[in-house]
């Protein structure tokens, strides 16, 4: 399972990124300046994401992260091994904790991380911790679910969440939702 280390906001300049292709869009990739994953963005209509002016691209720098996401839409990768690097509240870190305890092809329900954290009443908190998510994918908020069973909002839009989700299904041979 990916590790998590402390580390400073993203923003800062020493910041690097790469893409990596992925079926569902380029998603860009960057380490903080420990050289540590802090964050993936969506492509959106058809477009990567722009990286902030002040981030350098360095590809080689991320061939393991990219190799990794590789091998995870080949169907070829469950659990992500890179240190991961976050810069949120107690409150965020506590749920991206419990996303990452979710295992592959199964999901579960917003209600159930609130009362797995103990605070069952911070339903909506919790599904905004979700959305904030700053590494989604290796960190799996896609894995969440409504309570109905219905899909809800993702910050690469429902299609990819679904695509995800069908993606996971087929490789652990299970219906997630």
């Amino acid at each position: 399972m990916a590790r998590l280390r402390r580390a400073a906001a993203v923003e800062e300049p020493g910041v690097i990124f790469s893409y990596a292709e992925t079926p569902i869009g380029d998603l860009l990739v960057a380490k903080n300046d420990e050289g540590v994953l802090a964050e993936i963005r969506f492509a959106h209509n058809g477009r990567p994401a722009d990286a902030p002016k002040s981030w350098t691209r360095n590809d080689r720098a991320l061939t393991n992260v990219v190799a990794q996401l590789r091998a995870y839409f080949a169907g070829e990768l469950r659990d992500f091994d890179v240190p991961l690097a976050f810069s949120g509240t107690e409150f965020q870190e506590r749920v991206w904790g419990r996303l990452r305890a979710i295992p592959y092809g199964q999901t579960t329900t917003y209600g159930a991380i609130a009362r797995d954290i103990g605070n069952p009443e911070a339903v909506r908190a919790v599904g905004a911790a979700n959305g904030a998510n700053p590494i989604p994918i290796v960190v799996p908020c896609h894995r969440v679910i409504g309570s109905n069973g219905s899909l809800t909002g993702f910050g690469g839009g429902i299609n990819v969440k679904r695509w995800l989700l069908d993606h996971e299904a087929r490789i652990a041979g299970e219906r997630l939702f």
